[in-house]
């Protein structure tokens, strides 16, 4: 993530931390079900997974593996009609389980093909399936839902999740935005595969994660379908949607790009656009093979959010970007979405590989070489008095 406001600066430390380069670990964690085998102990799923700064964000009990998310929306009217279906795995007996939702009133809600009881916590969706769920069962979440998403603000007053725009909405989702739109076990420890199906009026063009695998006009609505193949974390998936100008083309690897820009923008970034097939090259053949088998950029104008994001395969931005932005946001499709934190107190190992990554691409492109930028006055040639070294990692 990058911002014209160093919005993750003091928070986490981005840009001062990227010498930490040598090693990376990953967190997980598996839960196990209770009693002996053939004895059911049924309990309900832990609401929370405990993350130190956001302690409501996910749940425990189960592992999602699909979302599938079709929804139609307007933006004259802002308000979404949205069913999301989720495919997931119990990891114990359950009785009870949470997914994180702040999203619209939902209108009816399925465990498989049997109605459940549900409430409302804040942002946890309480769900009591019946019949209750054994471990190492699959099983579906359906969850319909109608209204107005809600925009998200953080401790650090930025924004996120469905923010409108003058002919859209702009959807970044970290840390805690995607629960504003999609019923969810928003953790960047539980990925999962999507499917987006969104309809619009017509002329409104519908950009998501992965590949665009139809797109039909019926009666002035347009369906776009997006499927996400690889794994992703919630935080990373976008439906950005608005009036774009659409190009494809391809890296000279072979992976197919396409980049949605704002008419009003197309100018303003075509620099950045264009590099965009040289920077994931060279990052290859730094960092290894590209990780996803699509990529490309959403650049919309979105005033009030004035960041850019990692989102996995389509970075956002709300504004036009520099091309050293373009290379950041690319760089976290490898440290950051493909290889990811565990918990939100490590983002400053994602924003430190894609800023030190940022330093080899300005070198590599015939600026300043990564040591001289790291020894620069606005990096780790601060005085030792600087309030810079006061800055607490995690």
């Amino acid at each position: 993530m990058t911002s014209p406001r160093t919005r993750r600066a003091a928070r986490f430390g981005g840009a001062a931390l990227a010498a930490a380069l040598l090693t990376a670990t990953q967190a997980t964690a598996s839960l196990a079900a209770p009693g002996n085998p053939g004895e059911p102990r049924y309990s309900a799923g832990a609401p929370s997974l405990g993350d130190p700064y956001f302690p409501d964000q996910g749940n425990g009990g189960f592992d999602v593996r699909h979302y599938d998310v079709t929804f139609a929306y307007d933006p004259a009217t802002k308000i979404m009609d949205a069913t999301t279906v989720i495919t997931a795995v119990a990891t114990q007996d359950l009785d009870r389980f949470d997914l994180d939702f702040r999203g619209p009133e939902i209108t009816s809600l399925k465990v498989g093909k049997h109605p459940a009881a549900f409430r409302r916590d804040g942002q946890e969706l309480v769900i009591t399936p019946r019949p209750k769920l054994k471990a190492g069962e699959t099983f579906t979440v359906t969850v319909a839902y109608k209204g107005t998403p809600p925009v998200i603000t953080d401790p650090d007053e930025s924004i996120e999740g469905w923010v409108p725009t003058d002919d859209g909405v702009f959807v970044p989702g970290e840390p805690q935005g995607a629960p504003a739109w999609l019923p969810s076990n928003d953790s960047p420890k539980d990925k999962a595969t999507f499917t987006f199906r969104a309809t619009v009026p017509e002329g409104v063009t519908v950009v998501g994660n992965g590949r665009l695998t139809s797109k039909t006009t019926t009666n002035a609505k347009t369906t776009f379908v997006w499927e996400s193949a690889e794994p992703m974390a919630t935080y990373l998936a976008t439906v950005t949607l608005g009036n774009f100008v659409v190009a494809e083309t391809t890296t000279p690897g072979g992976v197919p790009v396409y980049t949605a820009v704002d008419p009003r923008l197309v100018t303003q970034s075509a620099g950045a656009v264009a590099r965009i097939p040289d920077i994931l090259e060279y990052f290859s053949s730094v960092f290894g093979p590209y990780p996803f088998d699509t990529a490309g950029a959403i650049i919309d104008r979105a005033p009030d959010v004035g960041y850019a994001l990692e989102s996995q395969t389509k970075p956002i931005f709300s504004s036009a970007p520099s091309v050293g932005t373009m290379a950041h946001e690319l760089a976290h499709q490898w440290y950051g979405d493909s290889v990811s934190l565990g918990r939100w107190s490590d983002i400053w190992l994602n924003e430190g590989f894609a800023t030190y990554a940022t330093w080899l691409w300005t070198e590599h492109s015939g600026g300043a070489t990564a040591q001289q930028t790291f020894n620069s006055s606005s990096n780790y040639g601060r005085a030792a008095t600087s309030s810079f070294w006061q800055i607490v990692t995690a």
